[in-house]
């Protein structure tokens, strides 16, 4: 038997591809303004439908269309890709809606939430003990949630929306028997269904935004390489990354949202973001903190068989 080893460090061309994945995301909410006069369903719709023929030929690239079909016939996992479907649907819904209603920074808000919160849900469902580090810091986030409700009267809704529907795909996501390229076909090809029914809806009542003209239709069509392509990069760069850098690079998209909302779309940061945001943002430098650590230990060699 031949003993392969891989070092567990970062790679040039993992931190490339991660970073690149990463600034798609954080610039995203520019493309999502330009179709935010198109309903926030008939855009998710798109986003389903022009990722399927994208997500299809890389599979067909990698030549790993037989785990999908293998897929295709476990009610199983059928079962858990149905759930994920919907939990992402439902995240992109309220996404697009958030971008559209000038609520980038309750976008921004609830990505920064996310990873505090997979470890509030790890505790919860999965027996896993937090660290009183994170212990701390979920604490402050959920703080920061407190002042921006007491302050403006209500929930910030998209945010507390992106953070559980994105929190419960990941845990979801966890347990779906498949590589993340072959779940993300699968997923988009359970939506498509649905998709279809909706646009094609629309189409014979007359009220659908696609054929209006050639730039909004090539936008619709756009929405599908902006949702598979830095998926599909980022897909990539994890394989060549450690967690510990993963973990701390995955700031970077809420934090450009946060920057293109303030001063590209000049949302309102009020009195009561002007203390939730710190708050979170200390949340996340505590939260940090291990994951520093981490990244400055020697790398260990991982023996693969």
């Amino acid at each position: 038997m031949t003993t392969h080893t891989r070092e567990n460090v970062d790679t040039p061309q993992g931190l490339a591809f991660a970073i690149t994945a990463y600034l798609l995301w954080g610039f995203l909410p520019l493309y999502m303004k330009a179709v935010s006069h198109i309903p926030a369903a008939e855009v998710v719709a798109h986003r389903v439908i022009w990722s399927v023929p994208l997500a299809g030929a890389l599979l067909i690239v990698l030549r790993r269309t037989g785990d999908l079909r293998a897929a295709l016939r476990s009610p199983r996992t059928l079962l858990m890709a149905c759930i994920t479907a919907v939990l992402i649907s439902v995240n992109w819904g309220i996404y697009v809606w958030s971008i559209a209603t000038d609520h980038a920074l309750d976008a921004a808000l609830g990505y920064y939430i996310n990873p505090l919160f997979s470890v509030a849900l790890g505790a919860l469902l999965l027996g896993e003990r937090p660290s009183r580090t994170q212990m701390l810091a979920i604490a402050l986030a959920a703080a920061a949630v407190v002042v921006l409700t007491v302050e403006t009267g209500s929930l910030p809704w998209a945010a507390v929306g992106l953070t559980f529907s994105w929190g419960f795909y990941a845990f979801f996501k966890k347990w779906l028997p498949v590589g993340p390229n072959q779940g993300f076909l699968l997923e988009v090809l359970i939506l498509s269904v649905p998709a279809l029914a909706y646009l094609s809806y629309l189409t014979a009542t007359g009220t659908g935004s696609f054929g209006i003209s050639w730039g909004q239709s090539l936008l619709l069509m756009g929405c599908g390489v902006v949702t598979a392509v830095p998926l599909i990069i980022y897909a990539n760069g994890a394989k060549l990354l450690r967690l510990s850098t993963i973990g701390i690079l995955q700031y970077i998209a809420p934090t450009l949202i946060f920057l293109v909302a303030v001063f590209v779309f000049g949302e309102e940061f009020g009195h009561a973001r002007m203390i939730a945001f710190p708050m979170i943002w200390a949340a996340l430098v505590i939260y940090s903190i291990p994951l520093i650590r981490q990244m400055r230990r020697k790398p260990k060699v991982q023996k693969l068989t």
